[in-house]
């Protein structure tokens, strides 16, 4: 059902008011950017349809009538009304940037490249709260009353929400230059099985995950399954392992940029990397998303310059 619009009495009002307060209708419609005649012909068809005569007119003057006076409280009190609620809609759209956004993501990632990024963005914007979940499970976002939620799920996994595609990211095999220099290079994947393996278990699954390269040559996908000495279930003591020089393993390279900027671990086997995969931000099916969500959206998108490389 559409709202009507305002009825033309309330708004001929409206305008009577503007020129008992502009003194004039002259200068009523110079604060309006109109014409004083429009203004002079709203105030004057509100007159005969209601059969009241509101101002007494003359060359150089306005003054009110008692019908005038009566009803100007009323137009300014209306006019009162509408200017508030028209304030409101202002700051709710400014809003969405004012207040708390609740945010869900995968432990490693939340440590490693948000909470580094996050003091300054901020910082940038106190108007802004974060509550920042750790977690690697697929949560019930109404339930918890998550805006947004960071996964490496696609939105098939979501029903009643939608997502966007942040970024993609390169997972890499790493080593330190240590245990490289102990045990060689290895070259292509039927090479790992002489070296030690540091694996990884999903929680979500329960299982380790696999290694996955492409072949330089043919292009062709191989899935690895790696025989580990090593299984964690939290992805930054899997990479303090590489670190210390334990062994090989397969993770996203956002994990270890410092590491790998430094040369404390090294990418072997960069030809054989697979196709990069998406992260993606996300949220309840919602018409409108507040400014706070988007620009903390768009801070998230924003990281990723070093991790593609």
């Amino acid at each position: 059902m559409s709202l009507p619009p305002l009825p033309a009495g309330l708004t001929q009002l409206l305008w009577f008011v503007r020129v008992v307060e502009a003194g004039s209708f002259a200068e009523a419609a110079r604060r309006a950017g109109t014409s004083t005649s429009a203004l002079s012909k709203a105030v004057s068809r509100f007159e005969r349809t209601y059969g009241v005569r509101l101002l007494h007119r003359t060359t150089h003057s306005l003054s009110l009538t008692d019908e005038g006076d009566r009803l100007l409280s009323e137009g300014r009190s209306l006019l009162n009304d509408l200017e508030r609620s028209e304030n409101l809609l202002a700051d709710l759209g400014n809003s969405g940037v004012s207040g708390r956004v609740r945010l869900a993501a995968p432990t490693a990632f939340a440590r490693t490249c948000l909470m580094p990024a996050l003091p300054k963005f901020l910082s940038e914007h106190p108007e802004i709260d974060i509550e920042l979940q750790f977690g690697d499970d697929i949560p019930d976002m109404a339930a918890r009353g998550l805006d947004l939620a960071i996964r490496v799920e696609g939105p098939a996994n979501w029903p009643g929400c939608i997502s966007r595609k942040l970024f993609t990211f390169p997972w890499i095999l790493c080593a330190s230059p240590e245990y490289l220099c102990a045990k060689g290079k290895p070259l292509t994947p039927s090479d790992l099985a002489e070296h030690t393996q540091i694996g990884f278990r999903n929680r979500a699954t329960g299982q380790i995950d696999s290694w996955n390269f492409k072949s330089p040559t043919d292009q062709k996908e191989i899935r690895y399954i790696p025989k580990p000495k090593y299984v964690f279930d939290d992805g930054e003591s899997a990479w303090s392992m590489v670190r210390d020089g334990f062994g090989v393993a397969w993770a996203p390279r956002w994990l270890g940029l410092e590491d790998l900027r430094s040369g404390r671990v090294v990418e072997v086997m960069a030809n054989w990397r697979t196709k990069e995969s998406p992260l993606f931000a996300i949220r309840l099916q919602r018409r409108l998303t507040p400014k706070r969500t988007q620009l903390v959206l768009d801070f998230i998108a924003s990281l990723t310059c070093e991790w593609q490389r």
